[in-house]
């Protein structure tokens, strides 16, 4: 078994497509899952599974609809292994998240988009935004005193903007925390 970080886009938010998080901890266990962990309401969760990412992504992806009659098509999964969240969170630009008093931080991830078709949405203001390609990832930080005139908000209209679902950096650190004992995310990648 090894551990999976779920990462659902399109579920509750704005009062649509709403999945209760105990009803997704549920349908993981149904689909095989183990030690399942959800976090917030947004579509986080992190499980132990035998199968691959991609399997996993897509058993999900087509349960959800079927249990929680969503009303949309915008509902993606990306499953991470340890490994790889572990490396998103240590391999972040420098200084990136550590003044949330200043900078509100976010990890874009990316669902079958390629982060320089990904980062061609973005139009970063000068002096209030700022953009970083990671891998699988774009990290992206706005001033908070400033950030009603971030450009991030211009991205949801693009065509892009489907293949991506964003977390805070808190949460984001509060996944990883998750995770637990270094053994949890010590596994080789896979596909």
């Amino acid at each position: 078994m090894s551990a999976r970080i779920i990462l659902i886009r399109g579920i509750n938010v704005g009062g649509k497509n709403a999945v209760p998080m105990a009803g997704l901890r549920e349908l993981l266990a149904e689909l095989g899952c183990t030690d399942v962990v959800t976090h917030l309401a947004s579509g986080n969760a992190i499980v132990s599974s035998e199968l691959a990412r991609a399997e996993l992504s897509a058993k999900i992806e087509k349960a959800l609809p079927a249990r929680f009659h969503l009303d949309d098509e915008r509902v993606k999964v990306l499953t991470l292994t340890g490994t790889a969240f572990r490396s998103i969170v240590d391999d972040r630009p420098a200084g990136f998240g550590d003044e949330p008093t200043t900078y509100h931080s976010d990890a874009i991830f990316l669902l079958g988009i390629g982060v320089s078709e990904a980062m061609a949405v973005f139009d970063p203001r000068e002096g209030v935004d700022a953009v970083w390609p990671g891998d699988g990832v774009i990290y992206h930080q706005r001033l908070s005193s400033q950030r009603t005139r971030s450009r991030l908000s211009k991205i949801v209209g693009t065509p892009a903007y489907a293949s991506m679902t964003l977390r805070s950096w808190a949460t984001t650190q509060k996944l990883l925390a998750l995770l637990g004992p270094a053994a949890r995310y010590q596994q080789p990648d896979d596909p």
